[in-house]
């Protein structure tokens, strides 16, 4: 490892190898190699004179790149698809004349991008499942534990410590049939030519549309799509990269959201991510127990979430056929967002497979808000027992004032159901009932059941055992 020199975090700190050599130069080069015999293989079976001597030379050196040489020619041509052309014709004399025939830059980059991003979204698509399912596995464990709700980060109606992990897991769920959409309509360029014409293809076929339109299909066929993109300028169209962008900001956006909610809950001392025994949170205050995890993934989806409008601005100025300032942006911006979705996805699993519910704080907490929660409950309650509905109303909230005066100006306990028990018109009623926590959740518990059934196990039967990552985080 060079220490002189800058290295990209998302590579040596954060994602997984995996992401990363899917994105590594090896594995893009060689793609290129591999799409050059397969247009070569295609070209051969339409009948060009390409031999078999040569397509099995080009086959022999897919792997095995001469880095230090396609450095040479990119030096001195100023061309990164020719200068492979060379480094690879170097080790093919015989096919030399052949490679790339026909072909555009496009070819290669393009198609090569399209096989990427469709193994990198398969890879994101395993990542989400994973988290969806630890989020179902913690959800089913406190189905039935109640926890203060909030709206306007105010106390609201009760919800279960299940039933709020349900929404963090239906949000990543929705992220998945979004990328799962983007895999199914993902496309080939495949064969298009230097401005989507296919001219030069054209005239190697001597005028004959059809078997272009074979060569075509083949092409992508090999490739491993059953359809290419139905038009395209020198590029296919720069719309997909901000589809796909798109769905995995939409990823970052869930997981931020999650993982704030879980740092203000280890704030309230309710639920904390996983802390390693030789953890340290602060190198000042020992006792610190920092939701690092979590912040990180803060930090790697507000980085995912502003790529997005890259993409966009690519397309906006994609002038006529194509310019070439796309290139330059899509190389740091398309391998970054997925590397850093990777790595937040990858830390949203740890989180959820380990997280700590401490449930007398959780229930500490309802109870100093409990007897608001249950004043619907004890007005109707009351009603029902003979009472006055809009008198009964205006003492409840006389008495609700007055207590919450209490707890606000004197920092005393919240003495609500003392009061209503003191008052003549609630006699009929059994507070006790009223402000039994489970009875205020309403269906969370079942919420929470039918959600696994019908939400989470279609996804753990499509990914079976592929969700099950290494939840263990780099750093």
């Amino acid at each position: 490892m060079l220490h002189d020199r800058y290295e990209n975090p998302l590579e040596t700190r954060y994602a997984s190898a995996e992401m990363s050599q899917l994105w590594s130069a090896q594995r893009k080069h060689s793609t290129w190699r591999q799409l050059w015999v397969w247009l070569a293989e295609a070209e051969a079976e339409l009948g060009l004179p390409i031999s078999k001597a040569q397509i099995d030379e080009l086959k022999a050196h897919i792997y095995d790149i001469d880095f230090a040489a396609a450095d040479r020619y990119e030096r001195e041509l100023r061309h990164d698809v020719m200068a492979h052309v060379h480094a690879y014709g170097d080790q093919c004399p015989a096919a030399r004349p052949i490679i790339h025939l026909g072909a555009t830059s496009c070819y290669v980059t393009d198609n090569a991008d399209l096989m990427l991003m469709r193994d990198a979204l398969r890879l994101a698509c395993r990542r989400i499942a994973g988290a969806i399912d630890a989020l179902a596995a913690f959800a089913a464990e406190h189905r039935d534990l109640p926890t203060l709700s909030f709206t306007h980060l105010q106390p609201a109606q009760p919800t279960t410590v299940g039933r709020r992990a349900c929404l963090w897991a239906y949000d990543l769920a929705l992220d998945l049939a979004e990328l799962e959409h983007r895999l199914s309509t993902l496309r080939a360029r495949s064969v298009k030519g230097t401005t989507g014409t296919q001219a030069s293809f054209l005239h190697l076929f001597n005028g004959d549309h059809a078997k272009v339109r074979q060569l075509e299909r083949r092409v992508a066929h090999k490739m491993g799509f059953d359809a290419t993109y139905a038009v395209t300028g020198q590029t296919y169209p720069r719309k997909i990269d901000g589809q796909v962008v798109d769905a995995l900001a939409g990823i970052a956006a869930s997981a931020h959201k999650a993982a704030t909610d879980l740092r203000i809950l280890a704030h309230r001392k309710e639920i904390e991510e996983p802390f390693e025994k030789q953890q340290i949170g602060s190198s000042a205050m020992a006792y610190k127990r920092n939701p690092m995890r979590c912040e990180r993934i803060c930090g790697l989806a507000r980085f995912v979430m502003c790529l997005q409008t890259s993409p966009a601005a690519t397309l906006a100025t994609q002038w006529l056929e194509r310019t070439l300032d796309d290139s330059s942006n899509r190389r740091l911006v398309l391998p970054q967002a997925f590397l850093a979705v990777d790595a937040l996805l990858l830390l949203y699993q740890n989180v959820a497979s380990g997280l700590v519910v401490y449930p007398e704080v959780i229930a500490r907490n309802l109870r100093e808000e409990l007897p608001f929660m249950a004043t619907e409950n004890i007005l109707m309650a009351a009603v029902a027992a003979g009472g006055d509905r809009q008198d009964l109303h205006e003492r409840i909230r006389q008495h609700s004032q007055a207590a919450a005066a209490e707890v606000k100006q004197r920092g005393r306990p919240n003495d609500l159901i003392e009061r209503l028990s003191a008052d003549d018109a609630f006699h009929g009623v059994d507070l006790a009932r009223a402000t039994e926590p489970l009875s205020l959740t309403g269906r969370s518990a079942a919420q929470v059941d039918e959600f696994i059934e019908e939400v989470v196990n279609p996804i753990r039967a499509r990914y079976g055992d592929h969700q099950q990552t290494p939840s263990e985080i780099r750093v």
